[in-house]
């Protein structure tokens, strides 16, 4: 079992940057697949991002390729999120998740342990 718990979300500007960081308990951290999601109120959960065990893969949702950018330091059970060029529709509560595939790592039934969530909020 993992706990999650997500940090860094915030107030910013359109076009302006911020990086989410997930930090996992346990010493099980290295072999999940690991994504971020985002929500707004009365909208199912979209996909955002997801990278593999080792770092070297990741996925996108073409709303934030190019801007985003995700990434995992093993080593520290942590989980990043660099957001640049941020816009107000990417304005949202955002989840990180722990999975076992990344098969169908953009669907939330992939992922068995859920963070409480950040807020981002982008201003126009």
């Amino acid at each position: 079992q993992v706990q999650l718990v997500e940090s860094g979300g915030g107030l910013v500007q359109a076009g302006g940057s911020l990086r989410l960081s997930c930090a996992a308990s346990g010493r099980t951290f290295s072999s999940y697949v690991m994504g971020w999601f985002r929500q707004t109120p009365g909208k199912e959960r979209e996909f955002v991002a997801a990278v593999h065990r080792s770092g070297g893969s990741k996925f996108y949702a073409d709303s934030v390729k190019g801007r985003f950018t995700i990434s995992r330091d093993n080593a520290k059970n942590t989980m990043y999120l660099q957001m640049n060029s941020l816009r107000p529709e990417d304005t949202a509560v955002y989840y990180c998740a722990a999975g076992a595939t990344m098969f169908s790592a953009s669907s939330e039934h992939s992922y068995n342990y859920w963070g409480q969530g950040t807020q981002v909020t982008v201003s126009s």
